[in-house]
């Protein structure tokens, strides 16, 4: 079986709040949902990436997109594509980490262009110094950070670990908040 990768441009992406949207309204989203904040007075923002995988029959892959409004909650929205199995770990964990750069990518482009580039877009990695992953964390974490942009692992990349899991776990997925530690992510 060819393992076949979609643009994430061209996938649709789910949020609890906003359902089936595509990668141009899901930025209109953001960006209003930013918009919005600063009219408020909520200034700090995190723009988070984060990918999880669960190996079955084939494997689901899922990339999630969160805006965190540091103190005050956030939104995400998620895709989800299925390829081959992947049985190798550390092949699993590469994959997703190149998901997540590519999404990251496209992004921080987008907010280039829009005139927001000053919202720092970090990728959160489904790695840690507790499990099998400890033995990878350097290289996914070079990956990233020779990409530009700042890396989270395991407890504080809730990106991968807890919103991307979530649904990469389950089909239709829960529609619900995510907890971030400082605030629930909708």
């Amino acid at each position: 079986m060819a393992f076949s990768v979609p643009d994430p441009v061209d996938v649709s992406f789910r949020s609890p709040s906003a359902g089936r949207v595509t990668f141009d309204e899901m930025f209109r989203l953001i960006r209003a949902y930013v918009e919005e904040g600063m009219e408020a007075g909520f200034g700090e923002y995190n723009l988070i990436i984060g990918t999880d995988s669960c190996p079955g029959d084939e494997t689901s892959f899922v990339s999630a997109v969160v805006i965190h409004r540091v103190g005050h909650g956030g939104r995400y929205f998620y895709t989800r594509h299925r390829g081959e199995r992947i049985r190798n770990m550390r092949q699993r964990l590469f994959y997703e980490t190149a998901r997540s750069l590519e999404l990251a990518s496209l992004v921080s482009a987008r907010l280039s262009d829009d005139g927001l580039d000053g919202l720092a877009v970090e990728i959160h990695l489904d790695v840690g110094t507790g499990g099998e992953s400890r033995d990878i964390i350097r290289e996914v974490v070079g990956m990233v950070t020779g990409s530009g942009f700042a890396a989270r692992t395991k407890p504080d990349s809730y990106g991968a670990s807890k919103v991307a899991d979530r649904h990469s776990r389950s089909e239709g997925g829960a529609a619900g908040g995510v907890q971030t530690g400082k605030g629930a992510a909708r």
